[in-house]
């Protein structure tokens, strides 16, 4: 009888230790996918009134960056396109004068965490908070004290807590709908391809002003394929707009 009862406790357990495993396996794959809507609010499309108006979102991040964010104001510029900068707060900090620019330009700024930290997935409640404020800080500061809405988790990977943290600070964590992997393709006909490949209005677009890769030649990839993108956009009749512009026409 002893015998079998110690049988049914360890029976009991495996399956105890097999359910642990599984939940974990299942956090793990949802903490890792950047445009999972499972774990907190995450927005990677445009709401409807933005697609009927055909408005599409550039966004870039890990900048600012001293050559290459210029360079894309400019970009922007020559197509009377707006866009949104996802910008690391330590980078921020270094190059204030870049913040103030990319606002004058008409862009937004928003938050991408202080350190761009590669675990921060794993962090808890309290350094998540710390990492946010700071740049929030830091960005309010060049936008007119006006904190930004709008967060990006650093490679997308979002912690479990970093909903509650948001909702707190009233902010929209914001992913991609498609990427061309610029950070680490060195081919901009391959990084151009995967971003217009079923391009459509309400898109979200991930490119980066910071880290990008470089060209044969040395050129940044993101500045080569910017152009062909933004001349895509006008022969489709899609209008780029930053995320403030696309969802406060949204009611969102």
């Amino acid at each position: 009888m002893e015998v079998f009862g110690h049988m049914q406790l360890t029976s009991v357990l495996w399956v105890l230790a097999g359910v642990v495993v599984l939940v974990n396996v299942g956090l793990g794959f949802l903490v890792m996918c950047p445009r999972c809507k499972v774990i907190s609010s995450n927005l990677v499309r445009l709401p409807e009134n933005a697609v009927k108006r055909g408005e599409i979102v550039l966004t870039f991040d890990d900048g600012p960056d001293a050559y290459v964010t210029p360079l894309i104001l400019d970009q922007l510029d020559k197509y009377c396109a707006k866009a949104s900068f996802f910008c690391i707060g330590k980078k921020a900090v270094a190059h204030p004068d870049l913040l103030a620019e990319i606002v004058r330009r008409g862009h937004s700024i928003e938050n991408h965490s202080y350190n761009h930290r590669n675990l921060f997935a794993f962090c808890g409640m309290r350094k998540l908070t710390i990492e946010v404020l700071a740049t929030q800080q830091v960005l309010n500061l060049a936008n007119n004290s006006v904190n930004p809405r709008f967060f990006r988790a650093p490679f997308g990977f979002r912690s479990p807590w970093l909903g509650f943290v948001l909702r707190q600070l009233h902010m929209q964590h914001v992913a991609w709908t498609r990427r061309g992997y610029d950070t680490v393709c060195h081919n901009s006909d391959l990084v151009f391809r995967r971003l217009v490949h079923n391009l459509s209005a309400g898109d979200i677009l991930l490119m980066h002003d910071g880290g990008s890769a470089s060209t044969v030649t040395g050129q940044p990839v993101v500045l080569e394929v910017l152009p062909r993108l933004l001349e895509c956009f006008e022969q489709h009749d899609l209008h780029s707009v930053s995320l403030p512009m696309a969802l406060d026409n949204s009611g969102f």
